[in-house]
């Protein structure tokens, strides 16, 4: 290292600072002063060799310009016996800390204290003394994430999943697949099982079909009596007195009162992306002697795959559909080559509408039906479709599941569909079961399908005509329940629910990757900002659940209002003032029934914070009835406009 020291006066001055435990260097660009030296802490003999506070003396451009006098007494002026003394201690000072920090982490603090001595660098002691402690913290922060993923691993071993379902597991369970494609009669073999056993629950993947079959089971006379059925979804509950039966959105499985008949519609939901847990859970939980399991027949292998690692036995029925269903010879093409009985579909809640208004200036009535409605709303306008006050109904893939509707032909308007990342091509699956509610079995003697242009009418053809891939065997869907949490919460100390759910998707034991953990993204989002707030981890874990859209700013903010409102511990009432829906347009009206949906969700978890659950109620019913209105309204009025128009240009003629 070349300081331009070659004067004898610059030699004797190197060997006198030598002398003294004190370097001239040149390091990173600098000319420095180093101490060297060693502390005593205990029986712990540290060296150390260090830049002081005012150790850097120049560039060495500058340095070089200096003569000897002066570099010696700048040299003079920085090391001072003060400034080696204070050092020393400063350094004292350091390793008894590190040495007491080590000690809390259970680390060796040598391999730290060492590098006091190594490192090469021109930034001052404090500098040096915060990057050996980052580096003891990030040593300490890697050996607990090691020792908490193995905790975690130990405490959570996804192959015992199915015992914990304790109840389930003591029952010798049967299972019975009924598989077909839709109109094949499926469902309704089920439930008759259903009626005539002494006790039973039907499990639904919508509120919608909940409430179907609810009614559908109060109004069954089996043993010339009436059934005490109860309906639970995570909304509402109507609890019958000594009730025997229940229909229940999936979910809201009761895994603990076993009864003889369980009905687990939809069973190839089981590969659904965000909700597939809930069957998973379903199957292996589902308290019942007898397990029907409903659905396609691309669910076999799963449900083989599952009864084998469940041991418990299998009975496949395979159904075919009791209607024929054939594809049109050609595409609609024009918007009034559309007739009565057909069921338009498209893929989102503008499309629905744009073509609701376009069929209704040809004079037809329309009933619309999407996901953003509620199932009572769903319900009022697939009944003006059956009972004739609507010709035609548009709607979104919301009608392939569930409400059963006199439809002739189905017309689709396009086989893309967004994802929720992309635009894609439906699946052979989707198609086939959209595909399906045309030709409704004792209504028609034949369903049908085309695309609306030729392009959609071809993709269509080719779908229908594709086998639908089977379910994967392997894999199922498990999501982290509350007692996951608390079980890793326990073992790892931690309260943050985004760690807890990170652990869970990546630190648990999945031995062969039969069943796989799952959370969705959205429960994922909510969760980091939920732990910016003072709440345990059971009410994050809840809040993170709440089903209320993230993507609508208003739903969003009344979410974060409620979310605040019980980490202060503050009550949050809701008022039901129904003429506000009255001055409403459309979709202030629909965020405004989903708005009641979601506190009435809260409100059967935390009754204390969220006590209005009758306002809730009440409002939600309010919110559906306008929206039907609303809907018919706009409907009519398109078609009053359309008749005018029709009116004036025969009066032109005149």
């Amino acid at each position: 290292m070349d300081l331009n020291l070659n004067q004898d006066e610059d030699a004797a001055l190197v060997q006198q600072l030598a002398a003294s435990g004190v370097e001239l260097a040149k390091l990173e660009g600098r000319v420095v002063l180093r101490f060297t030296g060693s502390v005593q802490v205990g029986k712990l003999a540290v060296p150390f060799r260090l830049v002081p506070a005012r150790g850097v003396l120049a560039k060495p451009s500058k340095w070089r310009r200096f003569d000897t006098d002066a570099r010696a007494a700048l040299i003079a002026e920085r090391a001072t016996a003060a400034d080696i003394a204070e050092l020393t201690s400063e350094v004292a000072a350091f390793v008894r800390n590190l040495v007491e920090e080590a000690d809390d982490y259970g680390l060796d603090p040598q391999p730290f204290l060492a590098t006091l001595a190594e490192f090469e660098t021109s930034e001052p002691a404090e500098y040096v003394f915060h990057r050996i402690g980052q580096r003891l913290l990030h040593a300490f922060e890697r050996e607990q994430e090691e020792r908490h993923a193995a905790r975690t691993k130990e405490s959570i071993n996804l192959a015992e999943y199915p015992a914990s379902f304790e109840v389930a597991s003591r029952i010798k369970r049967k299972f019975i697949a009924l598989l077909g494609p839709t109109n094949s009669g499926k469902t309704h073999r089920a439930m008759e099982h259903l009626m005539a056993a002494p006790s039973g629950v039907y499990l639904a993947p919508l509120r919608l079909l909940a409430l179907e079959n609810y009614e559908r089971l109060q109004a069954a006379r089996p043993h010339g009596k009436a059934l005490a059925v109860s309906l639970v979804t995570g909304e509402e509950r109507r609890m019958a007195e000594n009730s025997t039966h229940t229909a229940s959105t999936v979910e809201m499985l009761d895994h603990r009162t076993p009864v003889e008949v369980a009905v687990i519609d939809e069973i190839q939901m089981l590969s659904d992306r965000d909700r597939g847990s809930a069957w998973t859970a379903a199957v292996c939980g589902a308290p019942a002697n007898i397990v029907y399991l409903v659905g396609a027949p691309e669910a076999r292998r799963a449900i083989e795959a599952l009864a084998a690692r469940l041991d418990v036995p299998l009975e496949v029925h395979i159904l075919k559909r009791m209607a024929p269903l054939a594809m049109e010879t050609t595409a609609v093409r024009k918007i009034r080559n559309l007739r009565r009985g057909d069921a338009v579909i498209c893929f989102s809640r503008r499309e629905v509408l744009k073509w609701r208004d376009m069929i209704t200036e040809l004079g037809l009535s329309v009933a619309t039906v999407y996901g953003n409605l509620s199932p009572e709303v769903r319900r009022a306008q697939a009944e003006r479709f059956r009972d004739g006050r609507a010709d035609i109904v548009v709607g979104t893939d919301a009608l392939a599941m569930g409400l059963n509707m006199p439809i002739q032909r189905i017309v689709m308007t396009t086989a893309v569909k967004y994802n929720g990342y992309e635009e894609e091509e439906i699946s052979a699956a989707l198609a086939r079961q959209i595909a399906g509610r045309a030709g409704r079995y004792g209504v028609h003697e034949e369903g049908f399908v085309a695309g609306y242009d030729d392009d959609t009418h071809e993709v269509m053809r080719a779908l229908l005509r594709e086998k639908a891939a089977p379910l994967n065997s392997s894999g199922f869907a498990v999501a982290p329940s509350i007692e996951h949490l608390h079980r890793i919460a326990n073992v790892t100390r931690e309260t943050s629910l985004v760690k807890l759910l990170k652990r869970f998707i990546h630190n648990i034991d999945v031995p062969d990757g039969f069943f796989y953990p799952r959370i969705t993204e959205e429960q994922n989002e909510r969760a980091i900002w939920l732990d910016t707030l003072d709440l345990t981890v059971a009410e994050k874990f809840m809040l993170s659940l709440v089903p209320i859209s993230t993507k609508v700013p208003s739903l969003q903010a009344a979410w974060e209002h409620w979310a605040n409102s019980l980490a202060k511990r503050k009550i949050c009432t809701l008022e039901h003032h129904p003429e506000k829906v009255l001055w409403q347009g459309l979709q202030d009206v629909e965020d405004t029934c989903r708005r009641y949906s979601a506190y009435a969700w809260l409100s059967y978890r935390q009754p204390a914070f969220f006590p209005s659950i009758e306002a809730a109620q009440e409002g939600a019913r309010a919110a559906s009835e306008r929206v039907d209105s609303l809907l018919q309204a706009q409907n009519a009025a398109a078609r009053k406009k359309q008749a005018g128009a029709k009116s004036g240009l025969k009066r032109g003629r005149y």
